[in-house]
């Protein structure tokens, strides 16, 4: 006598198969003032152009630039950074760096220009929760705000925040579009059935004229994915049957900020100026800055009218910009030349931080 059937689902026509996970085109209402969107999943959100303003830079000025010393370090400050660079070193030893005698130490100018270009940015789309009775704000309280009509909170100046808000009188209510308000699926693993045919047996039942022991000889087995149920609950609405549509705008403050050294120094990469900070002895505010004029090295006159124009270009069309500041700082670096043993060697100390550089070094420990 065959062993008792499992308890499994029957096939239900009744409970749809999976719709698409975003409501389809023309599944949502058409809000005024942001038309454009295509639905829940929307990968393109409405970029709304900013307000009409036309916030024009500074009048035309020469740029007041303070005498400015070349900052140079000591040989105990330059022995001690480079024997602090060696501690970092597993395999450096530290007696070279005690014992060395210094020939030269070289001060070298470099100037840094750094633009930063203060923005904000609001976007919208479609987004859409599951309906369990909490308040729908739709559009019989009155007509949504425009994008740049809703008011927010400024965070501090030059910081980067991210704010999502619920644009009001914008939100409905309809049957979910992936189950079709049903509040069920159809399993796509079992095509509603409940059961599989065991993979072991193929669904014969029987391997080389004996019962399967994987599905008992029926040839096939509980779904697993549905508990043979032949159903899940919607992974939209999580068995709501309605989803509470809305807008949801988000604004994005970001601080854009551009960067350039002069490359004066053949022997010492730039990429290490990055992570050191320097002495800003000009900084430039306002809601637009005007490029620099009349500093002593035209390479940055050149890039502050440059960098100026790419911001102005690339922002002004998609985001409001709130304040710009420029400034010029003069980076320490020094060339520190010295003779260990007999030879030659040097390396760089830069930074406020006294960091250092160098391209070879008198010895390195070894492990026996």
């Amino acid at each position: 006598m065959d062993e008792k059937e499992e308890d499994v689902g029957t096939f239900d026509p009744n409970i749809p198969e999976e719709g698409p996970s975003a409501p389809p085109p023309g599944w949502l209402d058409d809000i005024h003032g942001y038309q454009g969107h295509k639905g829940g999943d929307d990968d393109n959100p409405l970029y709304p152009p900013p307000p009409a303003y036309n916030p024009q830079p500074e009048q035309n000025r020469s740029t007041s630039v303070p005498d400015v010393r070349v900052p140079s370090v000591s040989e105990d400050v330059a022995r001690d950074a480079l024997l602090k660079f060696v501690e970092s070193k597993w395999n450096y030893s530290s007696k070279p760096a005690r014992n060395l005698t210094f020939k030269d130490l070289q001060p070298i100018t470099v100037y840094r220009y750094r633009l930063e270009t203060y923005t904000e940015t609001r976007t919208s789309a479609w987004q859409f929760e599951p309906y369990n009775g909490q308040t729908v704000d739709g559009p019989q309280y009155g007509m949504s705000p425009a994008p740049w009509d809703i008011p927010v909170s400024l965070p501090q100046r030059y910081t980067d925040k991210v704010e999502k808000i619920r644009v009001p009188h914008s939100s409905f209510v309809k049957v979910c579009h992936k189950c079709k308000g049903c509040g069920r699926t159809r399993c796509t693993a079992c095509f509603g059935r409940g059961q599989k045919r065991c993979t072991f047996c193929h669904g014969r039942g029987r391997i080389r004229n004996k019962h399967c022991t994987s599905c008992h000889g029926r040839g096939r087995k509980r779904c697993l994915s549905c508990h043979s149920h032949g159903y899940k609950t919607c992974s939209v609405c999580l068995g709501s049957q309605n989803l509470l549509h809305f807008i949801q705008l988000t604004v994005t403050w970001k601080n854009n900020v551009s960067e350039f050294i002069p490359d004066r120094q053949p022997d010492f990469p730039d990429k290490k100026f990055e992570k050191v900070s320097g002495d800003a002895f000009f900084i430039d505010e306002s809601l637009l800055v005007y490029p620099i004029q009349g500093f002593p090295d035209q390479e940055i006159c050149d890039v502050s009218t440059k960098l100026i124009n790419e911001h102005l270009e690339r922002f002004t069309s998609t985001s409001r910009i709130l304040q710009q500041r420029q400034s010029i700082e003069l980076v320490p670096l020094t060339h520190a030349y010295y003779t260990y043993n007999g030879k030659d060697y040097s390396f760089f100390v830069y930074g406020l931080e006294n960091k250092v550089f160098t391209s070879k070094y008198p010895s390195a420990c070894s492990i026996l």
